[in-house]
Order: C-alpha cells, then structure tokens, then sequence
C-alpha cells in the first residue's frame, strides 16, 4: 500500500475529529485535557492495522487471481486452438471471463482499483467480454456432454474424457458454479450432481473456493425436487448446523417434515444414506431422474452418437464401395470415391471431394460474417435463435471467391442435380458441445420454409472440412447409422423420395463435439430444375443416384 493511500486514509479520519460536535478546543493547555488523545490515538491506530490488513489480504487475494490467470493464459496461448478444443478448458476460459472476473473487479473495487476497473469497462467495447449468457450456454454444453457421452462427473470434474486426461481438474467453486447453472435452468438433476461433486471436493480444498452453506442449500432443495426426501432433509439439517438462522433452510426443514409426516415416515437425524457429511457423497444412492430428450429416439441419437453398433449386420453388410465417373471428362482421370452408407434411402459419402487449400479459404471466407446458427419456424419458416441448434454459421456466394464457384460446379458434376436452385453454401463451426439436434431439412406437412420459389429441399449435400478428436458424428437414428467427419469428404443423401414426398428417414442429427473443432459446409439443393436430372421412378420408392 503507497504512502499517498495511508495519508488519505489518515486525512478522513482527522476531518471526522475536527467536526465542531466533538471538537475538544485546546486540548495542549492542559494534560487532562489531552487524556481524551490517547484513546483517540489507540483507536486510530486500531482502524489504520485493520486497514492495512483489509489492503494487504486484498493485495493476496489479487496476486493470486493473477498468478491463476497468468498460468491458464500461458497454457493457453501456447496453441489456442488446440486449447479450446478441450470442451472444459472452453467452459473455464468463458468462466474466468464472466462470474471469476466480477470477483476480480469486486475485490480491485474496494479501493484505489475502481479507476483500473472504470478503464477496464470503458474498453468492453474493444476487449470481447463473454457474457452471462455465455456462460450459461457453456454450462449446459457440459451438461449435454456428460449426458450424450455417459461421462462420469468426478471424471469430468478431474479434466478426464473417455479415459484420458485432457486439462486440470475443476475446483469445489467450478463445480458449484456449474450446478447454479443447472439449477437455474431448471435441471435439479445435473444440479445435484455438480453440487454433489461440490461438497466432496470442499472437504478436500484446503483453499475454499465456495462456502459449504451454498453448497448445501442448493443440493438440499435439488435433491427433494428429484424425489429424495429423507435425504434433502438430512442435508437441511446440515446447513442450519452452519448457519442457524438460515431463513430458507428453517421454512424447507418444516415443509420436509410434513411431507415425511404424511407419508407415515419417522425421520431420525443421523440416518439415511448419505448421513454422514464427513464421508464423500454418494449420487448413486438417489433417486435420480435425468430430462428427457426433445424427440422419440433420443435414446438411440444419444447410442449412435457414442459410436455404440446399432445397424443390422446384414444391412451393413450389402453396402459397397466403388469409383464413378458420371460421364465428367475429369472423373475418367481421377474418379470419385462413394461408399455406400444406406441403400434405403440412399446415403452415400464422397472421399477426398474437396482440397485442402479449398478448406482454408472457405473458412477464412466465412469466419468474419459468422453469426449464431438459426432455425426455421415451423409455423413461419422466419429463422431463429434456438438451443435445438448450437454453432455459428455464415453464407458464401458463388461469386465471392473462384473456389466457392468451383465447389458448386462439383458438387452439380458429382450429383447430376442443377445448382441454379440451391442455396448458397452454408459454413459451421460447432464450438463447445455445439450439436443440432435431431431434425429434418425438408418442409413437412404444415410446415413453412423458404423456397425462394424453388420448391421443397430436394437433397442435402454436406462437406466434413475437419477431423474431429471425439464426438461430432453425423447421426441417422432411424436408419441406425453414424457418418463420422473426415476432413475431405462429403454425405450426400435425398430428402425427397422420387414421388416427392418428404422421407422420413432422413431424419438426421450432429452430435456433441466432444473435443476438437468440427467445421462443416453445405448445400440445400431444392426441387425446381430437377424434373429431368431426377425423374420419378416406376415405383413410389424407387432410388437413383
């Protein structure tokens, strides 16, 4: 602490001596009239310690969030990309820049750090601040990551994925801040979780990262919404052991026995299956009840995204690989590698249809004009924001770039379809779990999309312009079949039967990125111009390709 702070410090406290309704006038004419000095000394000697001390722990407290944000920035600078592929160093980095930083500009507040905290908001309009909405979307990506992925939370929490080490561990304090979000979402299951995670790793910090009270009374309210009852009020009973008067806990802790009254239950403190605080807490003893997901097969969109074998063996085993040319000069030189992914519908992936160099200028084409993945209405067909679909994406015009161009052409060439009615070509980046849930890309009945008066989506074409680590397959839970993202190939598949009716299982589905970017791009090719590049078959379900 500088002089210049001790004499301010010093300064107020005289002004408050000499105001006129404590003045002592000449208190040098006498000694009694001095005696009064000695304990206005002692008590400015008393406040000045206590000053120096508040400063000094203040200072502590700084130099540690410096010294920890020193650290992960080093760890992070070192290769970014690398860095937040790592779906938890993603979560911490967005953490350490909303909810830990107000912890920062709180404590630099207290004092002479308002005017670098006041500078430090002056340039959040230069400076990219992530906000609370940020936070929470990260948080939820956790969430969905565990539950997709059938990841362990203590795993999870130690910075391990499917068996391997990936970043440092979380604190008791992440780990309750993941469960606030969860709660505040109102997801009482992955709260109890987290919490749960919370309270163990508190008994092991020897630094506290979170007070034990705020803890338990969010596990104690979450676990009483998942149905345990004996075992929320055990931890009620807990928490008004720390803070008596807990005005909360006191109102839950007479609802609780109530409810165990009515139910004929004799509660006895010190009894139950996580009785004893001391011991870890134990989540596989509750009751525990995770959300259900947003569609009927959820459960097997959640197996296929694991990688876990769900085709019939016979299907699998009738598909082919094989070189075309499609009477192209150029595919007579160098053809084109199909495998057969489906017979019915057709799904097919293209291998090594799109180069390298072609990549990077997509995605550097793209990258600026990026914005958050919309969805279609249902009612409207009008885009919007949704949780179904979590990426950012950006459009590309033929004409912006001879590569763009060329792309288009090939995908014409390969498909045989004419590209004067499709869209422009749309560029992903799934961040930190990014996924979009299961969906259709056509118009069903009732639904609205914009044509362009192009008719219906006819078929989808989709580039893979990344490897992906972990996660981020391309999933078809009605057929049961994962495409899993290999940087060069493409998925191309029909919408569309011959008669024109929509299919139904084209149904599809990006999974979590687990860890790792996954960069896509893709063309929505529409039914105008079609008529004899895909004529009707014989039969209603009739395939060509």
């Amino acid at each position: 602490m500088t002089n210049m702070r001790i004499l301010q410090f010093l300064s107020a406290l005289l002004l408050l001596l000499i105001q006129p309704k404590i003045a002592l006038g000449d208190v040098f004419s006498a000694v009694a009239g001095m005696e009064v000095l000695v304990a206005t000394e002692s008590e400015l000697v008393k406040h000045l310690d206590t000053y120096i001390q508040e400063e000094e722990n203040r200072m502590k407290q700084l130099r540690g969030f410096l010294k920890e944000y020193e650290n992960m920035n080093q760890e992070a600078s070192v290769d970014a990309s690398k860095y937040l592929a790592n779906p938890i160093n993603a979560y911490l980095l967005v953490k350490r820049l909303t909810s830990d930083w107000k912890k920062v500009e709180k404590v630099m507040s207290q004092n002479s750090g308002s005017a670098f905290v006041k500078n430090i908001t002056q340039h959040r309009s230069v400076l990219l601040f992530p906000s609370d909405d940020d936070l929470k979307g990260a948080a939820v990506a956790l969430m969905r990551l565990q539950d997709t992925y059938k990841l362990d939370t203590h795993a999870l929490a130690e910075g391990n994925l499917l068996g391997k080490k990936y970043s440092r561990h979380l604190t008791a304090g992440d780990c309750w801040e993941l469960g606030r979000q969860s709660y505040n979402n109102g997801d009482h299951y992955h709260t109890v979780l987290w919490m749960a995670e919370a309270l163990n790793k508190f008994e092991k910090e020897s630094s506290k990262t979170v007070a034990k009270e705020n803890i338990l009374d969010y596990l104690a309210f979450s676990t009483f919404k998942q149905g345990n009852l004996e075992e929320a009020l055990q931890l009620t009973d807990e928490l008004l052991n720390i803070v008596p008067y807990h005005e909360r806990a006191i109102g839950n802790k007479k609802h609780y026995e109530k409810l165990l009254r009515q139910r004929g239950i004799v509660y006895r403190k010190g009894e139950g299956v996580n009785a004893n605080l001391s011991e870890p807490f134990n989540t596989a003893n509750l009751k525990l009840t995770k959300p259900a997901g947003s569609t009927d097969n959820w459960d097997v969109y959640e197996k296929l995204c694991r990688g876990e074998k769900l085709m019939d063996l016979k299907i699998e085993g009738s598909l082919r690989c094989r070189y075309i040319t499609r009477n192209v000069p150029f595919f007579f030189i160098q053809p084109i590698k199909m495998e057969e992914a489906s017979l019915k519908p057709l799904i097919v992936v293209y291998h090594d249809v799109i180069s390298d160099e072609e990549i990077a200028t997509v995605k550097k084409l793209a990258q600026p004009k990026f914005q958050r993945a919309t969805v279609q209405k249902r009612e409207t067909g009008e885009r919007e924001v949704s949780t179904f679909r979590i990426a950012k994406s950006s459009w590309l015009k033929n004409e912006e770039h001879e590569y763009v161009l060329k792309i288009d052409r090939r995908i014409g060439d390969i498909t045989g379809l004419d590209m004067a009615t499709a869209e422009d070509l749309q560029v992903c980046n799934y961040g930190i779990g990014g996924h979009y849930e299961p969906h259709y890309d056509y118009a069903r009945k009732g639904e609205v999309q914009k044509d362009f008066g192009w008719g219906n989506r006819i078929a989808t074409w989709l580039f893979y312009m990344s490897d992906v680590e972990a996660g981020g397959a391309t999933v078809f839970p009605k057929l049961n079949l994962s495409l899993w993202p290999k940087k060069g190939s493409a998925a191309f598949w029909y919408n569309l039967d011959p008669n024109g009716e929509g299919n139904d299982f084209t149904q599809h589905a990006a999974c979590p990125v687990l860890t790792g970017s996954k960069w896509v791009s893709n063309k929505w090719i529409h039914e105008r111009n079609q008529e004899f590049r895909r004529p009707c078959g014989l039969q209603p379900d009739s395939e060509m390709l």
